[in-house]
C-alpha cells in the first residue's frame, strides 16, 4: 500500500539531472581565494642576476698514502718518517693545501690499534678532513 499526500497524478517522475549549483557556487568560492592569494603568496624582488661561466675548475690533489708496519713504525709514500714530531710537520703542510689531499691509511694486520690510533689523532689534530683506510677484500667466506 503506497501512500501519496500529493494529488494522486502521476507526477512523481524521478529526477535523473545533477543539480551543478553548490559545485559552481564552491568552484567559485576557491577561484576567488585563489587569485586573492597567489600574489600575497609569491612576493619576489625584481633582480637581475649576474651571468658566469658554468666551467668546473677541479684541481686533483695526489692522494698520501701513510703505512703502520708490524712494528708499528710509520711510512709515508714508502719512506720511513723517523718520529711522531716528523710526522706532525709533514700533516700540518698538508692541512694548508687548498684543496686537501687524502690520507689513505695502511694498517698491518697484526700492528697494535694504538700505533693506528696515534696516527688518526696526529691527523685530526694537524686539520685533515679526509681520511680513508686501505683494506684487502676477504676473498671466500
Amino acid at each position: 500500500m503506497a501512500m501519496s499526500f500529493a494529488s494522486d497524478d502521476d507526477d512523481d517522475e524521478v529526477i535523473s539531472t545533477i543539480n551543478t549549483t553548490p559545485l559552481v557556487d564552491v568552484m567559485l568560492v576557491l577561484l576567488i581565494i585563489f587569485l586573492i592569494t597567489i600574489p600575497v603568496a609569491i612576493q619576489t624582488v625584481p633582480i637581475t642576476l649576474p651571468k658566469t661561466s658554468s666551467v668546473i675548475n677541479v684541481t686533483e690533489p695526489k692522494n698520501i698514502t701513510i703505512a703502520v708496519d708490524a712494528e708499528g713504525r710509520y711510512f709515508w709514500n714508502a719512506t720511513l718518517v723517523p718520529n711522531r714530531e716528523a710526522m706532525m710537520k709533514q700533516l700540518e703542510t698538508l692541512a694548508i693545501m687548498d684543496p686537501q689531499p687524502e690520507i689513505q691509511v695502511r694498517g698491518d694486520q697484526s700492528v697494535r690499534f694504538e700505533a693506528v690510533g696515534r696516527l688518526i689523532l696526529d691527523i685530526q689534530r694537524s686539520g685533515i678532513a679526509k681520511v680513508g683506510f686501505v683494506t684487502e677484500p676477504q676473498l671466500g667466506n
